[in-house]
């Protein structure tokens, strides 16, 4: 990708610029190539949160919009690292992209490939990485499965098959994905003793275990409780029980938590109709690994029904992975109760859990609107009783 010195200097002097009021503006700019500074702007503008280190990197070129949504951010690029790494050693990254994964993750080894198909991403890949002091990583415009048949063997491997389909929607099966990691499988650990597979969080964890026959970690990955990423290590050697990492990335603190299947199937868990103090919301990448009975036991809370995934105790558990609260009151659904406990309230954050009703549903017929300081969660608690719990969030 080739950009002339106007452009460049364009894109230099309207950084901060609303790129859409820009494009309406083009024949002011005759001598500037508004649609590649138009690209150039806005991935300036996105990376600046998403890759913040790459944003302070003078120099570097950003693709079109599409490719750089569906790239990995930063703070789970650096996750992934932490995962695969052998100094000295050797990387493949079979489905390259903008480069983020592989970029972050070729820090943890001696030498590293990356592998993509489309030309113009390639183009970028190459330009970007001497920038960002990545010397030792190659860059090559292939097909994945091509370069892994004709490969040689390296000691680790990381592949994120695309998860759109041919009409841009979103995948949730592995089959769907393109490469087909299952087919794969044996291929990829013929060429590399640990495989880390990049897959959707839509995608269902329990069937892709079933799927893949060499999954040694299982990692769910969010930030700021929002699931972003469902990772699987592949190895060599099989792993009888194996451990399930929730781990939720934020500015505050990383909140992490290990199970395995096992554990939660033997794990005792209370249950309670008692609202105590303060009320437990596990973090997004908990409830997508269902890890429902081992956090009840392991920080000694009361679940308050099998499905609601909610919890409660008298002492505050400081530790808890994912939101606490502090509960003021709690009523049935009579319409007597329901005024007392709303006291003109009307702004609250709401959340169903286990209740027969949508939260769209719901604050119609509460008459409120989102926002405030008030919290509210609509659930059923073990005895079968419907209630609305109100509380401050801590």
């Amino acid at each position: 990708m080739n950009i002339d010195p106007h452009t460049l200097r364009f894109i230099r002097e309207h950084a901060g610029d609303d790129v859409r009021t820009l494009a309406l503006q083009s024949r002011k700019y005759p001598d500037v190539d508004m649609p590649a500074a138009i690209v150039q702007i806005a991935g300036r503008q996105a990376a600046r949160e998403k890759i913040p280190s790459w944003a302070a990197t003078e120099g570097i070129l950003y693709p079109r919009h599409l490719s750089l949504e569906q790239c990995s951010s930063e703070v789970t690029a650096r996750y992934k690292a932490g995962i695969l790494s052998e100094p000295g050693g050797a990387l493949a990254d079979l489905t390259g992209g903008f480069g983020i994964d592989c970029a972050f993750l070729s820090a943890g080894f001696g030498r590293a490939a990356y592998v993509e198909r489309q030309e113009e991403l390639c183009h970028i890949a190459a330009h970007n990485f001497p920038l960002l002091g990545l010397n030792h990583l190659t860059t090559h415009h292939e097909d994945s499965v091509e370069y892994l048949q004709r490969m040689e063997p390296v000691d680790a491997l990381f592949i994120d098959p695309a998860r759109r389909n041919e009409h841009g929607g979103k995948t949730v099966r592995m089959a769907d994905c393109e490469p087909d990691v299952a087919q794969l499988e044996e291929q990829l650990l013929t060429k590399a003793r640990r495989v880390l597979v990049k897959l959707s969080p839509m995608l269902d964890l329990s069937l892709a275990l079933q799927e893949l026959q060499h999954v040694c970690q299982a990692h769910i990955v969010s930030v700021n409780n929002e699931c972003k990423e469902l990772l699987l290590l592949l190895g060599q050697e099989p792993v009888p029980e194996i451990p399930i990492h929730c781990v939720n990335l934020t500015p505050k603190g990383d909140q992490s938590f290990v199970f395995t299947r096992e554990d939660e199937q033997s794990a005792d868990c209370r249950y309670t109709s008692a609202l105590n103090t303060y009320l437990y919301e596990p973090n997004a990448s908990l409830l997508k690994g269902g890890a429902f009975r081992s956090i009840a036991h392991i920080y000694k809370v009361s679940k308050l029904h099998a499905n609601s995934h909610l919890y409660t105790s008298d002492e505050l558990v400081e530790s808890f992975p994912g939101r606490a609260f502090r509960i003021r009151a709690y009523a049935s659904f009579n319409k007597k109760e329901m005024k007392e406990l709303l006291d003109d309230t009307r702004k609250a954050h709401l959340t169903v859990r286990n209740f027969p009703a949508t939260v769209a549903d719901l604050r119609k017929r509460l008459k409120l609107n989102e926002g405030g300081d008030v919290y509210l969660f609509a659930t059923t608690l073990t005895n079968e009783s419907k209630v609305l719990i109100r509380c401050e969030k801590l």
